[in-house]
């Protein structure tokens, strides 16, 4: 997937194909041969479904069919789903068709995801085996025209061939290239973390795709509101929603449990950000496994969870429940405890419906049902007759619960699944007083006479509830490491430069040696002129460049008359390395 052929290079480096090639990206081949069969066929289009244009494509595809799951409720929350459904009653069967609400395990994302699988696995494998040659193989010889490199420098010196060419094999080494020493010359080779950046990649890309699909298939997570003071247990039966997958189920949970002992919430009370969260703490005490004598304490913070076994207690958000009393209109209390309201804003305005499914007989002496449907407001703005019912604070500072009341038939016996949350009132009349919506603005403590004899509520108190999510994901730690991989390698890949140097010591018609040190690179970089430039003053050490060179010696033994470089693109083999550079031999690119 990444790049699979080197930018042009010189003719000399044309005329050996290890010169031309330093990548171990496999050769793309489109043309399709005329009249081939079946089997030519399956192998054209293995080579497409492993080119590096066809996986750039599938991973545009599969971003492209990520975006509905985004846009488009999921099955995994049944009731945004079926209240997309009935408001949009004439898309909701095409969506359904389309596998609009099942996004993630539809037929045709999984057949991109396949797809992008297999196309990476058919680049990776090959291209290793290819890598791991390249490093059990020697670099490249030295080409014969060396002048005609992108970088070059050269000098006479009266040190023996043997003794430079040596000396250049040290020098090599320890600069960290990988050096073979040759008749007459010496190749090294240096920069092999770039194919290494590039084969993490995607190998991390691989493991990132493989994390999700393990996920997909071996996850499965679920909420559920506690209250303080109570506990949990981490069955399905005590879960508040459950979404598992095609190998986890209701019997795959994990075994433990926890008691919410308290919650504790601080806000800024001053500045612009006033009423923004310092800090939510779930104080619990969990036990894992089924002894539920083993009890230890910890803390849950949010993007802090509690994992215990293979499973993570995330908290997710909070808010309050009001304890309310109720009577009938014999006295008796029918109800009493609290209830959760759940919060619309930031500042925890809550509505909320309370169900009394055992009232009794009303006043009339018939059997009936009530219901009391509201908001709880932990700091209630000191007027709302125009906002209607508001908080203006998060915290519970001057807590109000307003109420109205319904009497009838909850529903709640007809078999048809309801929110607890919500209240279906198509069987329930409002209660009034002068023709108006009976309605009470309570403090804690205070109580409310109902209309028409009905009883009464009292507001006793509030308690706090906080939402833990229970998820079990298993393949988020290999893809969190492919991700953390995948940005090294393309770092690797981007940052470091494969190239390779040469050295030729050979003996010059005058008796002196003629040094030749070139140099290439993957692509064009100043940086490979500079490293050159530092071995051939470093080398000078073993190898000095003549005082006084031949004014006009010949091109070197091993470059004939006609192909000598010209004099403006590379210089003469006699010429002082002072010439070029303040520091090095004179180079070209």
């Amino acid at each position: 997937m990444s790049d699979t052929k080197t930018s042009p290079q010189p003719a000399d480096a044309a005329e050996d194909p290890d010169v031309e090639r330093l990548s171990t990206a496999p050769e793309e081949n489109d043309s399709v041969p005329p009249g081939m069969g079946a089997f030519g066929w399956l192998r054209w289009f293995w080579r497409q479904l492993t080119s590096m244009r066809v996986a750039l494509l599938l991973l545009f595809l599969l971003s492209l069919a990520a975006i509905p799951g985004s846009l488009v409720p999921q099955n995994t929350n049944a009731f945004k789903v079926a209240e997309w459904k009935n408001a949009h009653k004439g898309l909701a069967p095409i969506y359904e068709k389309l596998q609009l609400f099942d996004v993630y395990s539809s037929v045709w994302f999984s057949a991109i995801y396949i797809l992008l699988f297999v196309s990476l696995a058919g680049c990776i494998l090959p291209r290793t085996w290819q890598f791991v040659g390249v490093l059990r193989a020697q670099p490249p010889a030295a080409p014969r025209n060396l002048a005609r490199m992108p970088v070059y420098a050269a000098w006479h010196t009266d040190a023996a061939p043997e003794k430079v060419n040596a000396a250049a094999h040290r020098l090599l080494r320890k600069r960290g290239f990988r050096a073979a020493a040759d008749p007459g010359s010496v190749a090294a080779e240096k920069g092999y973390l770039r194919e290494v950046g590039n084969l993490l990649f995607h190998f991390a890309l691989f493991a990132l795709l493989a994390g999700f699909a393990w996920a997909s298939l071996f996850s499965g997570s679920g909420t559920k509101i506690v209250l303080e003071g109570q506990g949990y247990s981490n069955t399905t039966t005590q879960l508040d929603d459950f979404t598992g997958s095609a190998f986890y189920g209701v019997d795959d949970l994990d075994a433990f449990g926890f008691k919410l002992d308290g919650f504790t919430a601080d806000y800024q009370t001053e500045g612009p950000t006033a009423g923004t969260a310092k800090e939510f703490v779930a104080n619990v005490r969990y036990w894992d496994g089924a002894d539920t004598g083993k009890q230890k304490n910890a803390r849950i913070e949010v993007n802090h969870p509690l994992e215990v076994g293979g499973s993570k207690v995330f908290l997710t958000a909070h808010g309050f429940a009001p304890v309310v009393t109720v009577r009938n209109a014999r006295n008796e209390v029918v109800y009493r405890g609290p209830t959760v309201f759940l919060p619309r804003d930031s500042n925890v305005t809550s509505p909320g419906v309370i169900k009394v499914n055992d009232y009794g007989t009303g006043p009339d002496g018939q059997k009936t049902q009530m219901a009391f449907q509201g908001f709880f407001l932990p700091t209630a703005a000191a007027d709302f007759t125009h906002t209607g019912p508001i908080s203006v604070f998060p915290a519970a500072a001057d807590p109000r619960l307003v109420l109205s009341v319904y009497v009838g038939d909850l529903r709640t016996d007809s078999g048809l699944p309801q929110n607890v949350y919500e209240l279906d009132n198509k069987a329930m009349t409002q209660l009034k007083v002068n023709d108006a919506p009976a309605t009470a603005i309570l403090k804690v403590g205070e109580g409310w006479e109902l209309p028409d004899g009905y009883g009464t509520v009292t507001f006793d108190g509030y308690q706090q509830w906080a939402n833990f999510t229970v998820s079990h994901r298993p393949g988020n730690t290999v893809a969190l490491i492919g991700a953390v991989a995948a940005v090294l390698g393309l770092i690797g890949s981007l940052f470091v430069q494969r190239r390779r140097i040469w050295v030729r010591a050979v003996a010059a018609p005058d008796g002196r040696t003629l040094v030749e040190v070139a140099g290439l690179g993957r692509s064009e970089s100043a940086r490979t002129a500079e490293e050159l430039a530092a071995i051939a003053v470093e080398l000078q050490d073993d190898a000095p460049a003549a005082d006084e060179p031949p004014a006009d010696g010949p091109p070197g033994p091993d470059v004939p008359a006609d192909d000598a470089p010209p004099a403006d693109n590379a210089p003469a083999a006699a010429d002082s390395p002072a010439a070029a550079v303040p520091t090095a031999p004179e180079t070209k690119e």
